[in-house]
């Protein structure tokens, strides 16, 4: 099960689970699809858009679970990111955690991400 990464305020969060669904930040809102990182993306994404935002929370979520509105597309530097085309459905989180700022300014990722 690949998994993807979503960076997101808590506040909008916790909105998400009592609508029972992701709509998205207003960042993806204005591009029309809601951005995603991989493993390996995601520290880069959260000191290029997150720098020294705290009350944080990152989703895992379920890649082939999203089925065929989920595209790698060419990003930063060429990269493929993933953007789902809709909304985000709760059932394809496998988990959500703080991510919370460490002393040095940089945000503090789960050990898991590194497994």
């Amino acid at each position: 099960m690949p998994l993807i990464y979503k960076i997101c305020p808590a506040a909008l969060w916790r909105e998400a689970e009592a609508a029972g669904q992701f709509l998205g930040a207003p960042v993806d809102l204005a591009d029309g699809y809601i951005h995603f990182s991989t493993a390996a993306q995601v520290r880069e994404t959260a000191a290029r858009h997150f720098a020294g935002t705290d009350d944080l929370v990152l989703a895992a979520v379920d890649a082939e679970a999203l089925g065929s509105a989920l595209r790698y597309e060419p990003s930063r530097g060429g990269d493929l990111f993933p953007h789902l085309y809709g909304p985000l459905p709760l059932s394809a989180v496998r988990s959500v955690v703080p991510l919370p700022l460490a002393e040095d300014g940089r945000h503090r990722f789960p050990a898991t991400l590194d497994a």
